[in-house]
């Protein structure tokens, strides 16, 4: 095992590799910008290193402030957390060249992955169902009209750079596609530099599941079963649960066998995330691979009993994975919501300001993880994520119920704050959400509904 892990990542995710690493015997350091300098992470690490301003670009996407940090503290490895450079397979070379183990699949891998297309076709080589439409990236408008007009209507437009719910458009008639096609390549060069689309068949009514992976550096890979994660904003998620409801228990292996075999295929190592589309026959299609923890991993930690992020330490110092499938049981039901410091109500606006009140609940099978606290700044710089809750229960309704609990108890006041929570509890009071029928449209449909149409079940 390493002595020493550096930390690349800030707010929740911060903390938990750093508890993480603290249960292992490992010490730590972490990276923080001038906006974190009174963050729980900074104050909790064995070592701090300041690496820049605010500004992402110039702190948690400085490859090189952060390659010399490690040098500086003598960490062995790096662990990206999620989001920021976790997914670069330069910055992975980079700490490779630095003698620096990356925690997280090799940079080879991560670049055929991390790029949507050849993701694609690498997985439908592996025998990966792939939604109707181009493999490869489609050079013009004329071109991805072709496309549309061959797996018709509606289409989405996708970046083949693109992640975290940015760089798509859903297209619903061929007049919207060349606006359409003209608008996401400028926003993908925008925002990873990458200008190349591909075009889909966008499947109405899908659900949005996902499996858990890890595999190790000896040619072992094991699944830890499903998590649904089709309530979205922006196509980014706002409720997870494990595992996925409401679907046959044939499909939900049949997923999660076609997940490790595709990630086996490529070469992965790490833990990992294979996500699929599936219709409302069951059908199911390859979306992408995301080769890092994932938000939302406490649901499948709940449900399993496995430290995700121990494994992932163990995998990235060459230990071979010390599961096997059958050791794999998952029990009961875990569900997690984000509280994200937004206005539903405008947007999804992002409301930072300082949290004069944070009580976050407690109670039986109720996991908090947050890097918020009372007096805490909650700037405008990051993403807007405060913290996760999640329940486990034995059953579904239990846990449904259980969550309403916990959200219920949280207390959070601040001068123009919101949060998601009141949002959540209206997921939470929807009857096809209840019976586990729902789709990634749901929340759009909430937006469009009266806010009052619900009952609270629980005061």
């Amino acid at each position: 095992m390493f002595e020493k892990v550096l930390i690349a990542n800030r707010g929740e995710i911060a903390l938990r590799v750093l508890r993480a690493c603290r249960e292992l015997g490992v010490r730590t350091a972490v990276v923080y910008s001038t906006a974190d300098a009174g963050s729980a992470a900074v104050r909790l690490a064995d070592q701090a290193v300041r690496i820049g301003p605010p500004a992402s670009r110039r702190s948690y996407l400085n490859a090189a402030a952060i390659v010399e940090a490690a040098r500086q503290v003598g960490a062995q490895a790096v662990h990206p957390g999620y989001g920021f450079l976790s997914e670069d397979a330069d910055f992975a070379e980079i700490c490779a060249d630095n003698g620096l183990t990356f925690i997280g699949p090799p940079p080879e891998v991560m670049s055929v992955l991390a790029d949507k297309s050849s993701a694609r076709a690498l997985m439908r080589r592996a025998g990966l169902p792939l939604p109707p439409g181009s493999v490869a990236p489609v050079p013009t408008a004329a071109a991805a009209a072709e496309v549309a007009a061959e797996v018709g209507y509606p289409v989405i437009v996708k970046a083949a750079a693109g992640g975290g719910g940015r760089g798509m458009t859903v297209v619903a008639t061929p007049a919207e596609l060349p606006r359409a096609y003209a608008r996401t390549r400028a926003a993908a060069q925008a925002a990873f530099g990458d200008d190349r689309v591909y075009v889909e068949r966008f499947l109405t009514g899908a659900r949005h599941v996902e499996v858990q992976l890890l595999c190790d550096g000896h040619g072992n890979g094991v699944h830890l079963g499903t998590r649904d994660c089709s309530v979205q904003r922006r196509h980014q998620k706002l409720v997870e649960e494990a595992p996925a409801p409401a679907l046959s228990a044939a499909t939900l292996e049949a997923i999660a066998e076609c997940a490790l075999r595709g990630a086996l295929h490529a070469g992965f190592t790490g833990a990992g995330t294979v996500e699929f589309l599936v219709d409302p026959d069951e059908r199911f299609h390859f979306l992408e691979i995301n080769c890092r923890i994932q938000v939302e991993h406490p649901v499948t930690e709940m449900i399993t009993g496995i430290d995700l992020v121990h494994e992932q330490l163990h995998i990235a110092a060459g230990v071979p994975l010390r599961w096997r499938q059958e050791d794999i049981r998952p029990h009961g039901v875990a569900i997690e919501c984000r509280v994200n410091v937004e206005d539903p109500d405008r947007g999804f606006a992002p409301t930072p300001g300082r949290l004069d009140r944070f009580v976050p609940p407690g109670g039986p099978f109720t996991r908090v993880d947050t890097h918020g606290h009372a007096g805490y700044l909650f700037g405008p710089h990051y993403d807007s994520l405060l913290a996760k809750v999640a329940v486990w229960a034995p059953d579904r309704e239990l846990a449904l119920n259980r969550l309403e609990r916990a959200l219920d108890e949280f207390d959070i006041a601040g001068p123009g704050v919101r949060t998601t929570i009141p949002f959540v509890r209206r997921v939470l009071d929807d009857a096809g959400f209840r019976k586990g029928r729902y789709s990634t449209g749901l929340v759009d449909q909430l937006l469009a509904g009266p806010p009052e149409h619900t009952t609270r079940r629980l005061r």
